[in-house]
């Protein structure tokens, strides 16, 4: 689903009035659907008992970042663990982009979901997701950061040399892969949609693939995602130079959404922490091996400052105009592509 037909499918549900909390003090950022009297910046539980949800099957995904096919298995063990330790059939759903992953957690498809760091504050902010947990290693929440990534052969060796060339971003509402940049790389002597236009790719991995085809000079994408594509041999990492590297930035988050039975909820994060990573995923997630407690409003305070200088803060206005760019940005991409050869 494009982000524009999710902006449509928001927009609906957002409508309807049995989904709107009745007599809310405080929403902050959130959509109408939701509340925040504690000040906590995600929506709280609904008051009405009635409006609670536990479902007998629970439906979670992960973040597309990178191909969703390459996580079903790498999670097999981790949602089998859910299961026994929840108690409800777990079943994992590959989505096929942010938008879509949003869109199903505010229609109620998805009951608790790992989103990237970008959209993570447009899921909690448009579809009632509480954030909970971070993958970390021991004690530590681990994090990434915005890396600039040329070819090991090019001539580019700082920012300023890629100005009117061919610079990949990831997708509008990506935090390292589109607004970060356009935060901290003026900093560095290069301006987004100044100096250069950005070329929107569609995925980290898809930018990264691109500098190593030479359909992209530069890329902006985030340290973790091209780690584990070196990590397993997608890509050869001495193929490739960084030039720019941010200040660590959180990872992806885990977050249910609000109106879990609180019980069911408070179980479930249970689940979480107390789940250890195979050796499999520790591999795949650059070391880390467990569930770390996170909080939205302390842990995700960067990225917002970040979405903030960009222009485009976590709300609905800002979601409908990235739906808007993201959409010309498609069919600008779908005009390009040529025509596919005849068969002989």
């Amino acid at each position: 689903m494009s982000l524009a037909a999710a902006g449509l499918a928001l927009a609906a549900l957002a409508s309807s009035p049995s989904r709107a909390q009745d007599a809310c003090s405080n929403r902050g950022q959130l959509d109408t659907s939701y509340c925040d009297e504690n000040n906590d910046l995600v929506a709280d539980v609904p008051k009405d008992p009635k409006r609670w949800r536990d479902p007998s099957t629970l439906v979670w995904a992960y973040t597309p970042v990178e191909d969703p096919a390459v996580y079903a298995n790498i999670f097999k063990p981790f949602t089998e663990h859910l299961q026994s330790c929840v108690g409800k059939r777990i079943v994992y759903y590959p989505v096929q982009s942010n938008s879509a992953e949003i869109e199903a957690m505010r229609s109620g498809r998805l009951h608790f979901a790992g989103f990237s760091t970008g959209p993570t504050g447009f899921a909690v902010n448009l579809a009632g997701a509480v954030p909970f947990a971070a993958k970390g290693l021991g004690t530590e929440v681990r994090g990434y950061n915005l890396i600039a990534i040329v070819k090991a052969s090019s001539p580019f060796k700082t920012l300023t040399d890629l100005k009117g060339k061919k610079v990949a971003h990831t997708s509008p509402s990506s935090n390292s892969g589109n607004l970060a940049p356009r935060v901290l790389f003026p900093d560095q002597g290069l301006v987004t949609d100044t100096d250069y236009k950005p070329l929107m790719s569609g995925g980290h991995d898809k930018s990264v693939l691109g500098v190593a085809s030479g359909d992209y000079d530069m890329a902006a994408v985030a340290s973790d995602v091209y780690d584990r594509m070196v990590t397993r041999a997608t890509v050869k990492g001495d193929d490739f130079r960084i030039i720019y590297k941010s200040p660590v930035f959180p990872t992806s988050s885990f977050a249910h959404a609000h109106d879990l039975k609180p019980e069911l909820a408070a179980k479930l994060r249970d689940c979480f922490f107390s789940f250890r990573f195979t050796p499999e995923m520790t591999k795949e997630f650059n070391g880390d091996d467990r569930f770390l407690p996170i909080t939205y409003k302390d842990t995700w305070a960067v990225v917002r400052d970040v979405a903030e200088k960009s222009g485009t803060p976590y709300n609905k206005a800002a979601y409908d105009a990235e739906s808007r760019r993201e959409a010309e940005a498609a069919a600008k991409k779908a005009q390009q592509a040529p025509a596919a050869a005849p068969k002989p």
